[in-house]
């Protein structure tokens, strides 16, 4: 890690020794993810400084494995271009925006729903704020998100970006892809994936990128090989070469 840049490096320490410390919390009983996962926020146990210490904590070794390693691999790069200020700003503003669009979305199923101010839990009637989801009273308190997912896909965005012709291998595709296909398509299978009811918050995945999309585009001086300017030229069309042949006398 002595080539890593600070912050990355550091992100990586912070993500696993919580991802630790929430396995020693459960040994002495106290659930690190329920106290700092992202609550819905009329549940009662909705704080705001969830928005921010959600995406340090994780659900299983896979979940944090597969976020890591995409820190690792995408943010050195982008944290090297942008610099270790601007890309720490990036990557939580990604995260808090990731959690604010997952908010969002939960607020909407709220309303769509039925609601119960009380419920049977086993043989007890029991108070408390329930929705009622497939004919079941559902706690809002058990609405949890967790994960550096939103910042991840941000910094994907932002690779897909700075780096749109990049090529890339990804299983199990056999040829390279390039990075703003890798990225396209990966926004796309989120889009369809958001209404699977999969345990999967796709649309904080997407809240990340859309977030990390505005952030690059504010920052952009038009004309000056900005982001602005990379969003265009992937769609624009390349100049065909004109040769011209001169006969020499």
């Amino acid at each position: 890690m002595n080539m890593m840049p600070p912050v990355t490096k550091n992100l990586l320490i912070i993500n696993v020794l919580c991802f630790l410390g929430m396995y020693v919390a459960e040994l002495h009983g106290v659930d690190l993810n329920g106290m700092l996962g992202l609550h819905f926020f009329l549940a009662d146990n909705f704080m705001p400084y969830q928005l921010l210490t959600y995406m340090f904590m994780h659900g299983n070794l896979e979940h944090i494995f597969f976020n890591m390693f995409a820190v690792w691999m995408f943010g050195r790069i982008i944290e090297q271009v942008m610099g270790s200020k601007r890309f720490l700003f990036y990557y939580l503003a990604c995260g808090i925006g990731a959690g604010m669009i997952q908010e969002l979305v939960q607020w909407f199923n709220y309303i769509s729903l039925e609601h119960a101010d009380i419920a049977r839990v086993g043989t007890e009637l029991v108070k408390g704020t329930y929705v009622i989801q497939n004919g079941m009273a559902v706690d809002i308190n058990h609405w949890n998100t967790v994960g550096a997912s939103g910042a991840v896909y941000g910094i994907l965005l932002a690779f897909g970006m700075i780096f749109p012709n990049e090529r890339m291998f990804i299983f199990p595709i056999p040829v390279p892809i390039k990075a703003k296909l890798f990225v396209i398509g990966y926004a796309v299978i989120e889009l369809l994936m958001a209404r699977s009811n999969d345990g999967v918050a796709h649309y904080a995945h997407l809240g990340g990128m859309l977030v990390g999309l505005l952030i690059l585009l504010i920052w952009t001086d038009a004309g000056r090989g900005g982001p602005l300017d990379k969003i265009r030229s992937i769609f624009r069309r390349k100049p065909k070469n004109n040769f011209h042949v001169y006969r020499k006398n």
